[in-house]
């Protein structure tokens, strides 16, 4: 089954027809991740045996005709818990542990009968924009397996991208979403902080992290964030608003649409390729009826420290329960209480895990906390103010997901600052904590080029209606990775 050619809508009414079952998609699902991920590397284990047995359960019964998930294998990113299979965030500090019960998204996704089909490789604990951190593999673009797939959400970009699975769940902090989906050239979008609950999500920095979606075309994004979306009592973070019928909001007609273009979004740093790319895509909004104009976000610039202050001290809070004591690696060579902790840690955390550890927490010690965290508080509302007053007169704000296309593996791994300010443009969008998706805009060099589209707070409806429309009158989002570097 190579989903490069499939969507939902095209796999239901061949489950509905009769010819297919949900036990002959998991096993031809698994067929072909055994033999594109050789390449790929996007997942760090398939659980045939469960989706099997989840695919047997759902034979027994006729397909719901209303219900496009009934039966579709989706990747799950492997900071999402599920119950009974290892979910590590791609740290040596989680290697083995086995959950006892599913994250939310996970619940809900299986609620609808959609099958957990494995779970995909990230960042170590999402903290990197290239899935290079992680403890046990490289993650490879397949549209050129020497480049990297973005990060931290690489494995489920790649795995969407290369055909393995017609969608898969990511988690975005600073842009892990939209960034890899961008790179690999699909569609991928943050919802609302708030949208979606992060119960069972292994939290990085919880007053920025969000659970998604990747699919290769914008109605099947709507269909799953949808179906992940809701309030959730589990979660305090959650919104008690209902969730509208998305794919209902794809009408392709973007008429009267005031649409702001941000001018430190386009500005030095963005790559010409990238830039003549998203140039294109704005024409293409006014020769479909948009209104679009250039307007300032002049905090953005801003968006970059603030965030790895917030983030990394957010993180060094939510990091401190790996401890060696009530779970996860516990040191071999621990001797006392204090080695317990001391060597737990420094053995199973990895290089770019400890790096913002210690800058979050000295950007919480005593005598810096004014200076810092509290300043990057106070940074984090005037780029909120930003998006408020564009916002009273615009419906979106468009620009590039990425300065840049893909990198080379290995490129920037080591030079973490630049790293870093590969999120430059994503980054604002969590501060804000609105919904944004990339879709795709093009190419620069061989390589894709993402669109982001950033939306009011809970109104993915006209980010998913611009989108869309932007899709339908292109056909980026139907082209097939080339897999160079490798072999197809």
């Amino acid at each position: 089954m190579n989903y490069l050619y499939e969507d939902l809508e095209s796999l239901h009414a061949k489950l509905v027809a009769g010819e297919l079952t949900a036990s002959q998609l998991v096993t031809e699902t698994v067929a072909q991740i055994e033999t594109t991920d050789q390449q790929v590397d996007a997942f760090l284990r398939v659980d045939a045996e469960g989706a099997q047995a989840a695919a047997a359960k759902i034979d027994e019964q006729p397909i719901d005709v209303a219900n496009l998930l009934a039966g579709m294998p989706i990747g799950i990113k492997d900071n999402l818990l599920t119950d009974g299979v290892i979910t590590t965030a791609a740290s040596k500090m989680l290697a083995n542990f086995k959950p006892v019960f599913d994250a939310t998204v996970v619940e809900k996704l299986k609620a609808k009968e959609a099958i957990m089909i494995g779970k995909t490789n990230l960042d170590e604990f999402a903290m990197g924009s290239s899935t290079e951190t992680s403890a046990f593999k490289k993650t490879k673009n397949p549209w050129d397996l020497t480049k990297v797939p973005g990060g931290s959400s690489g494995g489920s970009a790649a795995a969407v991208a290369s055909g393995e699975v017609v969608a898969a769940l990511g988690t975005d902090t600073g842009g892990s979403i939209r960034q890899p989906a961008a790179f690999n050239g699909i569609v991928g979008i943050k919802p609302t902080y708030g949208r979606v609950s992060r119960w069972g999500a292994i939290a990085f920095a919880s007053s920025l992290d969000q659970v998604g979606v990747f699919s290769r075309n914008v109605a099947d994004n709507a269909t799953v964030l949808e179906a992940i979306s809701g309030h959730d009592e589990k979660d305090s973070t959650s919104a008690n608003l209902p969730v509208p019928n998305y794919r209902a909001a794809l009408n392709g007609d973007i008429k009267g649409m005031k649409i702001a273009v941000a001018k430190e979004y386009m500005a030095e740093g963005v790559e010409p390729g990238v830039k003549a790319q998203i140039e294109a895509a704005i024409e293409t909004f006014k020769s479909l009826g948009a209104t679009v104009d250039e307007v300032s976000l002049p905090h953005s610039q801003y968006a970059v420290q603030t965030y790895y202050i917030i983030a990394s001290s957010e993180a060094s809070s939510n990091l401190s329960r790996y401890d060696g004591i009530r779970y996860g690696y516990r040191s071999p060579e621990a001797k006392t209480l204090e080695e317990v902790y001391v060597k737990s840690r420094s053995e199973g955390f990895g290089d770019e895990v400890k790096r913002r550890i210690m800058l979050g927490t000295f950007a919480l010690s005593s005598g810096f906390y004014d200076a810092y965290f509290k300043k990057a508080g106070q940074m984090r509302t005037l780029i909120i103010r930003d998006f408020e007053q564009v916002f009273a007169d615009y419906d979106l704000v468009v620009g590039p997901t990425a300065p840049t296309t893909a990198f080379e593996l290995g490129d920037k791994v080591t030079d973490p600052v630049t790293m870093y300010m590969n999120d430059i443009l994503t980054i604002p969008a969590n501060m804000a904590g609105l919904p944004a998706m990339s879709v795709p805009a093009g190419f620069a060099d061989g390589m894709p080029v993402g669109l982001q589209i950033i939306g009011k707070a809970f109104d993915e409806e006209t980010v998913y209606r611009a989108g869309y429309a932007f899709e339908q009158a292109t056909d980026f989002h139907q082209q097939v990775p080339s897999f160079k570097g490798g072999q197809a």
